[in-house]
């Protein structure tokens, strides 16, 4: 997986994401992690555009490259490339890592699929 370094500014209620990489590909945010989900649905923006056109994705610098202004947080955002096609994975958890999964899937309202695929994208988005 490609990530990109980012850089994070702003205070609570209003953070800002750049690219030095990439001019132009911004994202916002009320929260840190917010702000960080959105520059991840940038970069995928970004990513589909450039395919759409034709034009080779710029490569992402090294983060220890990268110098941060005073004020702003240094960052790594995954390129997570949805491809609308499902496959199957096969799993062994822990019967309470299973539990959690089952009761926070009913309690949005989810299938477990769908809560597993959105928790592993959240985690990605947020650093982890």
């Amino acid at each position: 997986m490609i990530r990109y370094p980012a850089l994070i500014d702003g205070k609570s209620g209003s953070y800002g994401v750049t690219f030095p990489d990439l001019a132009g590909i911004v994202a916002m945010g009320a929260s840190m992690d917010e702000a960080m989900i959105n520059a991840e649905e940038a970069l995928r923006d970004y990513a589909l555009e450039a395919e759409r056109d034709g034009v080779d994705l710029v490569q992402p610098s090294a983060i220890e490259s990268i110098k941060p202004e005073a004020g702003s947080a240094l960052v790594s955002i995954p390129l997570i490339r949805l491809s609308g096609r499902r496959v199957r994975a096969n799993l062994t958890l822990d019967e309470g890592v299973a539990d959690f999964i089952n009761s926070e899937a009913r309690r949005r309202r989810m299938t477990r699929t769908a809560y597993v695929e959105w928790m592993a994208r959240r985690i990605a988005q947020t650093g982890g």
